[in-house]
């Protein structure tokens, strides 16, 4: 406990009778100096007095406020399943155990609740307050804040499967009165196919960075939750908040982890993964009309997906994104160097045939690789050499750590 400060001594006055007027008027003015010495160490003492009122101030409301916490009784949330047609009973399903309970609620909230509302309940499962329709977090979370920096011209060999989701996404974003004068609905989703390493991803990417939309990017294994529901709530608000953000573009990748052909499984999560693909499929074609929201999905596994999600209405283009050919390759290459120092011996052609059966990520790979054999031997060059050491690097099968094309 810290103590009090000491107040300063008073100055005293003492004047010999036998002083002189000059000698009087100087001790008077000596004394005056002290008294005015003193008032400020006084005004000093004030404030400092004053400023630790005010945090001893601030640490009472604190204590006060975790007294009240203290003392209040914890909430639940829930939601209202079903309100009884006498509006005194409603059911509740509370969050994360999805007990369902049939309470009584107060005639001050009976009037205001409907099924799918949010609701805070006390121990007692009593109605304590009626909560937002808040967008679940780790919907919001999946928001890309900026405008990814892809561009149609990082995408090499991909001409024709550019074009065809930019016909299918792009213009009904930019240019819907098109699809309303030719008098036709604008396809409502892509779906991207092929092997790893293709381009699809920056695909959708460069879709969102040249409609300058909400772009919402998920795994499919994002979708797959712990609790039975919990799938589906978090796809509703998915699409919930690109209805709110719109115009919007979700992209849905590795869309087979919940979107895989249905089995005669009686497991609680293969169960649990089916639910979570039954509220994709409607929300996907729903009766209400989604707006300004794309849908762009990504797979390598095109033979796992349940037929239901392929059919037109909700996928109306299916777009296979394979490996690229001779030429693709040519522009692929050109693409991964055309910021590095490479040397004039450098075969673009010869590099572009030899490597049969890279994909763009692969072909990235070997670039990157080249560039790090000119490093390692303090050059700042690539040379035809290093490529040529980077090709035999990535295609062994026991080099740790790079990818293998297989070919």
């Amino acid at each position: 406990m810290s103590r009090s400060p000491s107040l300063p001594d008073r100055p005293s006055l003492d004047l010999d009778p036998e002083m002189s007027e000059d000698e009087r008027l100087d001790a008077l003015r000596a004394h005056f100096a002290d008294i005015v010495q003193v008032h400020d160490e006084l005004a000093d003492q004030l404030d400092a007095a004053r400023s630790r009122r005010g945090d001893l101030q601030d640490e009472v409301d604190q204590l006060q406020r975790e007294n009240e916490a203290l003392k209040t009784s914890s909430l639940y949330l829930a939601t209202v399943e079903e309100v009884s047609p006498d509006d005194d009973e409603v059911v509740l399903k509370q969050h994360g155990n999805n007990q369902e309970v049939l309470t009584d609620v107060s005639p001050r909230l009976s009037e205001r609740l409907e099924a799918g509302n949010r609701v805070a309940i006390n121990d007692s499962f009593a109605v304590q307050s009626l909560l937002d329709n808040e967008t679940d977090a780790r919907a919001q979370a999946m928001q890309v804040e900026e405008s990814p920096s892809v561009e149609y011209a990082d995408i090499g060999g991909l001409e024709e499967q550019v074009r065809e989701v930019r016909e299918a996404v792009e213009a009904p974003l930019m240019d819907p009165e098109r699809f309303e004068t030719v008098g036709i609905e604008p396809p409502t989703g892509v779906l991207l196919h092929g092997p790893p390493g293709t381009g699809k991803t920056m695909l959708a990417k460069a879709v969102a960075n040249q409609t300058d939309t909400t772009f919402i990017k998920m795994a499919g294994s994002e979708l797959v939750q712990k609790f039975i529901g919990e799938g589906a709530r978090l796809v509703r608000d998915l699409f919930e908040l690109a209805e709110e953000r719109a115009p919007a573009i979700i992209f849905i990748d590795e869309i087979d982890a919940i979107a895989s052909k249905r089995t005669e499984s009686k497991t609680s999560g293969d169960a649990e993964v089916q639910r979570t693909m039954m509220q994709l499929l409607s929300e996907m074609d729903g009766f209400d009309q989604r707006g300004d929201i794309s849908i762009i999905a990504a797979t390598n596994r095109f033979d796992m997906l349940d037929r239901a999600i392929l059919r037109p209405g909700r996928f109306d283009r299916l777009i296979e994104v394979p490996e690229p050919n001779l030429d693709g390759r040519r522009e692929i290459l050109a693409i991964h160097t055309r910021e590095m120092n490479v040397d004039d011996d450098v075969d673009m052609e010869a590099l572009a045939e030899e490597t049969d059966g890279f994909t763009g990520a692969e072909l990235e790979s070997l670039a990157t690789e080249a560039g790090m054999f000119a490093i390692r031997d303090e050059r700042t060059e690539i040379r035809m050499t290093d490529f040529e050491e980077a090709m035999e690097k990535i295609t062994r099968d026991d080099s740790p750590g790079t990818p293998v094309a297989f070919y």
